[in-house]
């Protein structure tokens, strides 16, 4: 066993009590209104209804109140700037991320992903995770991501409805297979790809959304929609453990792919990475960086398939930076309205709405006093449509960022502050490259009749239906 291996592994933490407020006050009485009605209820309420039921609190309860979601401490909700910028530059062992979204993602991931650790344990694994999602390596990826949308691209039915989001899923699927795991085309290749595919497959299901609730996690011999879950996750996880063991075996020369970059990446103190944060670290990768990726690009065609001036606009930048070619790496930065149809699609409909944290000690917050044992949100879904900040909020309207640039604490799809999503940059250039070469290559229109309603699925929010579209060979 190497001694990095000798690290125990984290458990769940267990939720901590209200503390008492000053002066004796009820840590409960000192918190913001906000619903009461039962716990069960709202956590139902925003698993079918995830967008609509933070809307309805927003209108009824202002900027701040709380909610009280099931299995979990109270959650108190902010959407002011000025509030969020005290959430995001506060001490982090004042507020605690990885805390604070363990209960909802540390059956799912494992408990040594990035996303559940705190203080030296989370910088540590930021810095080792870091240097593969930046720099020249995208120049690398870019021409996977190109040759991957080409292949999926071209299996498309003509003038036949067709679910969008789930080809979106086959390309950024078959992206993580490739620069992530370094999984090439072969027998291997198939079999890994088929085991995620069932494993995916259950976020499309009836119980998607109940998957990250905890009280529903119950598994009865794989009987129940958790415990297929849990069996379809082991198998990967096998595969996982025979690729890593390949690596350390075989070496890594040679080799660009990010599980390669890990195997190899060494601490302050020249320790690597254990096979257990290894194999917690992809599961993070592939759910969030699959998952949240293709929803992403499903919501943009929800928005512009509708919009022929927008549709025009895009085409016509593609036209004069790209030309007839393919979108090579010097291209990505000149596509500037292409970049500000991302950035509205995300302001309008972020796959995830809150940035949580869990405090650990009672914490001054936008003037409010607030217990120990709380978790805060920086909501990004209200926050992204208050008027005071976006005029006309419900309007799809990407001429917001040409030429501007958002500020962090009113634009923040990625989270913020020193725990944002380190696959930013990398989900950025992916999103750009796909639907550079989707647009160049067909005509789309929604599907005839398609209605669509924002559906909560295992971590994201997605258009119902897998956003159905018909496709047409651009002339």
């Amino acid at each position: 066993m190497q001694a990095s291996e000798t690290r125990l592994a984290p458990e769940a933490p267990a939720s901590p009590r209200l503390t008492a407020m000053p002066g004796g006050v009820s840590p409960r009485r000192a918190l913001p209104r906000g619903p009461r009605t039962p716990r069960l209820f709202q956590s139902l309420r925003y698993s079918l209804w995830p967008y609509a039921s933070l809307d309805i609190s927003t209108r009824r309860y202002g900027d701040c109140y709380t909610a009280y979601p099931l299995g979990g401490p109270p959650m108190v909700v902010f959407t002011d700037p000025e509030a969020i910028k005290e959430i995001f530059t506060s001490d982090g062992a004042e507020l605690r991320a990885g805390e604070a979204a363990g209960p909802i993602l540390g059956p799912i991931l494992g408990w040594h992903s990035i996303l559940l650790l705190d203080g030296e344990r989370h910088h540590r694994e930021r810095r080792l995770m870091a240097p593969p999602f930046h720099g020249e390596r995208m120049h690398v990826y870019g021409r996977i991501m190109r040759e991957i949308a080409d292949r999926v691209v071209d299996g498309w039915p003509l003038g036949q409805p067709f679910p969008i989001h789930h080809e979106m899923q086959a390309i950024t699927l078959d992206i993580i297979l490739r620069a992530v795991f370094g999984v090439d085309e072969g027998a291997r290749f198939a079999r890994i790809r088929e085991r995620i595919v069932r494993f995916l497959a259950q976020a499309d299901g009836p119980a998607a959304a109940f998957l990250a609730i905890r009280p529903f996690q119950i598994e009865l011999r794989g009987l129940t929609p958790w415990g297929r879950f849990v069996r379809d996750r082991e198998a990967i996880r096998a595969e996982l453990v025979a690729e890593i063991a390949r690596r350390r075996s075989e070496g890594t020369e040679g080799r660009t792919d990010i599980l390669s970059m890990l195997v190899e990446a060494r601490d302050e103190q020249g320790e690597p990475m254990t096979d257990a944060e290894l194999i917690d670290e992809m599961f993070t990768l592939l759910m969030a960086g699959h998952e949240t990726t293709a929803t992403s690009l499903a919501w943009v065609f929800h928005h512009v398939l509708d919009r022929p001036d927008v549709l025009a606009k895009l085409r016509a930048e593609l036209g004069r930076v790209v030309g007839d070619g393919p979108v090579e790496a010097q291209h990505v930065p000149q596509l500037e309205y292409l970049d500000a149809v991302l950035k509205e699609s995300q302001r309008l409909t972020p796959v995830a709405t809150n940035v949580i944290r869990r405090l650990t000690g009672p914490m001054r917050i936008a003037g409010r006093d607030l217990p120990a044992g709380i978790t805060v949100s920086a909501c990004i879904y209200a926050t992204h449509r208050r008027p005071d900040l976006w005029p006309e909020p419900e309007r799809f309207d990407p001429e917001r960022f040409v030429g501007a640039r958002p500020a962090p604490y009113t634009f923040f799809p990625f989270g913020g502050g020193i725990r944002r999503c380190i696959g930013a940059a990398f989900a950025t250039y992916e999103m750009k490259i796909v639907l550079a070469q989707v647009l160049s290559r067909v005509e789309l229109g929604s599907a005839p009749g398609y209605r669509m309603r924002p559906v909560l699925r295992t971590i994201t929010i997605a258009p119902s239906g897998g956003m159905p579209v018909v496709a047409e060979r651009r002339r």
